[in-house]
């Protein structure tokens, strides 16, 4: 559809939208109207009185087959309308102490999660570490298997034939399995494609161990890509919604931590077997890849399916069942299928006589699907500008090219996927604290001269110095990749869309992604023989720079909010974002970080994080007065003064 009724011309979402309350507020008062077109963050149950959300709540589970929930339904839209003030729902509905405890611990320890989460998070990841893997299979067979297939010379032919064979996964990804995410989500859920996934990442790996001609391999790989595409558009959507909010980043993120891991083992296995026979040792590289998709296949359908796929199937009471495995706590249960249930009501209006083709075009029609439809590809193909895959694929072959030995090229691509992993860890804490945003905009510069003085190390003379110095920035580069640009891209992507554009959403980010991981597997080849290492590194921190560049001016931080309530992050206009990154904060850093002035104040975009600083500066002040008195001032409201006793800000339901 070429317009949406939800939007107006401005591209801020109007009323109605479905639901009371979820709409981007316009108010005419002095202090908005000076940041026009400013998005106010909103609960969708905020305005509607008591009366009315009860009754709604009645209705909801008297058609969805929940009556037996309904006193936990009561108490759960409450505490969904007002997450803050949960302690002081009052009458019938009054939490009772243990549930005040449960929804206080989960801010207090956000980390005590049922064991049947971690374990659906542990089967996603162990699937990202067949992606891992994968990628690294040819990574060590690519100074073996040319030469017996008969393709290792110079020729354009030949160079060509080598990179399809290395991006053959991605292209099967790119233009086949990403875009089967979709319609096979639609019939067999989030499990039944992780499972069908599996199968294509057992077979053809195992087949390309046995194959004789370049053909063959080619083959192999293309299916083994189909997998990798439908489960690499999958996992991330998988663990997103069954995550809560406050470490859904950290939880989804994941992925990346165990697609290094894969790497990781992959150089290690290759190292491993390099000293097996010639004719041997490169088959295993590409066969091993197998194995972690094996306990993949046995041990999704232990994990609870989506209870967002249920709901949106209507399948209620199936949704209740797999949400109690996925909380700790009934009333925490029943306060996030309200919220979901809320927000779903508007994207069943918006799926209505959609099918496939026309959610597509819709990914660039609809202007809050279109903003995230760009974000999401900025920064996926990102992810390929930086320059990690060329080392992910071709590191032995960069690191012989550099003057080391087979066998020391090996090492050191073993020790690069050591560091990649390693370095993966500290995003569990960052992506949630520091952001999405803010970790691409201090990670991209740092891999830009990182991989500029590796290649410039190959100008030295062959030696030790040369090989150590190259492999020492390749690692620091890898350092800096896999807290920031590694993680967020595939976190990103799961999060930006509504649910009614998900999974074509997501299918489009990742067939972005790795479609451009097939041109560069493709193309580097060919770079490395024309401009030599230190050209191609080179080439690869200038894209480093344009890509810190893109994601400066189209990329909106997503941290910590609930994934419906990033409707309105995206009800900003894109020119009204970049307007206000090069003239509000850019100007701001540069005060705060450049001359030090530590009075420097950002003006904020979205209203609610105005709204944020506003409530801080107050208890700031409130706390310095009652330093001053002795007590606490009677002006603070029962929130606040709950809040002093750590009974607050609870998180916002996951949604």
């Amino acid at each position: 559809m070429g317009h949406n009724p939800d939007l107006d011309s401005s591209g801020i979402a109007g009323e109605p939208k479905g639901v009371t309350g979820s709409h981007i507020e316009q108010t005419s008062s002095n202090l908005e109207a000076n940041v026009n077109l400013e998005a106010k963050l909103k609960n969708p149950l905020e305005g509607l009185s008591r009366v009315e959300l009860l009754s709604r709540v009645e209705t909801f589970c008297a058609e969805k087959n929940l009556t037996e929930h309904l006193p936990l339904f009561r108490k759960g839209a409450l505490i969904a309308q007002s997450p803050d003030n949960y302690a002081s729902i009052s009458g019938p509905e009054a939490l009772d102490d243990e549930e005040k405890a449960v929804l206080l611990r989960e801010v207090e320890h956000k980390w005590r999660l049922p064991a049947r989460l971690f374990l659906t998070i542990a089967t996603c990841s162990i699937g990202a570490a067949v992606q891992g893997w994968d990628q690294t299979g040819t990574n060590g067979a690519n100074i073996f298997f040319p030469n017996y297939y008969g393709i290792g010379g110079d020729t354009a032919r030949e160079k060509l034939l080598v990179g399809l064979i290395n991006a053959g996964p991605y292209i099967g990804s790119a233009f086949i399995g990403c875009w089967l995410s979709d319609p096979i989500n639609n019939w067999i859920g989030r499990r039944g494609v992780i499972f069908v996934s599996a199968h294509f990442c057992i077979w053809p790996v195992i087949g390309s161990a046995f194959c004789h001609t370049w053909p063959q391999q080619l083959a192999c790989r293309l299916l083994m890509g189909i997998g990798m595409g439908v489960k690499a558009s999958t996992v991330p959507i998988y663990a997103a919604e069954n995550s809560p909010a406050s470490i859904r980043g950290a939880l989804v993120m994941s992925w990346q931590m165990w697609t290094a891991f894969g790497i990781f083992l992959g150089t290690a296995f290759n190292l491993a077997v390099f000293h097996a026979s010639s004719n041997v040792n490169w088959r295993l590289m590409l066969g091993a890849p197998f194995i972690p998709a094996v306990p993949l296949l046995l041990l999704i359908y232990l994990c609870p399916e989506s209870p967002r796929w249920y709901m949106k199937k209507g399948r209620y009471p199936e949704a209740w069942k797999s949400m109690v495995k996925l909380r700790n706590h009934p009333i925490q249960v029943a306060r996030d299928m309200f919220y979901i249930h809320s927000q779903l009501e508007v994207e069943h209006q918006l799926l209505a006589g959609s099918n496939y083709a026309k959610r597509f075009v819709e990914l660039f029609t609809v202007p809050r699907v279109r903003r995230a439809t760009l974000a999401a590809f900025t920064v996926m193909i990102a992810q390929q500008m930086c320059g990690i895959n060329i080392i992910a694929f071709y590191s032995t072959t960069i690191f012989k090219d550099s003057g080391s030995t087979e066998f020391q090229a090996l090492l050191s691509s073993f020790g690069f996927g050591l560091v990649n992993w390693l370095f993966a860890f500290p995003a569990f804490w960052t992506i949630d604290t520091f952001g999405r945003r803010s970790l691409l905009l201090f990670t991209f510069p740092q891999m830009m001269w990182t991989l500029l003085a590796a290649g410039l190390f190959t100008l030295l003379d062959m030696g030790p110095a040369r090989t150590g110095l190259v492999a020492l920035f390749v690692f620091l580069f890898a350092a800096f990749y896999s807290p920031g640009e590694g993680p967020v891209p595939f976190t990103y992507s799961a999060e930006v869309f509504p649910l009614s554009h998900r999974e074509v959403g997501m299918g489009f980010a990742v067939a972005t992604c790795l479609f451009w991981a097939s041109v560069l597997g493709i193309t580097f080849p060919f770079l490395l023989d024309s401009l030599g290492t230190v050209g191609a590194f080179g080439l690869y921190a200038g894209f480093n720079l344009v890509a810190f560049i893109a994601i400066f001016l189209v990329v909106p931080e997503t941290k910590q909010k609930t994934l419906e309530e990033l409707d309105y992050v995206f009800a900003v206009k894109t020119s009204k974002f970049m307007s206000y990154q090069c003239t509000k904060a850019l100007p701001w850093f540069i005060k705060r970080w450049v001359f030090w002035q530590r009075n420097a104040k950002l003006e904020p975009l979205y209203e609610f994080d105005r709204i944020k600083e506003a409530e801080k500066e107050r208890r700031a002040e409130q706390e310095r007065r009652a330093k001053e008195t002795g007590t606490i001032t009677s002006t603070a409201t029962g929130a606040e003064l709950d809040e002093k006793k750590g009974l607050s800000h609870v998180n916002a339901p996951n949604a």
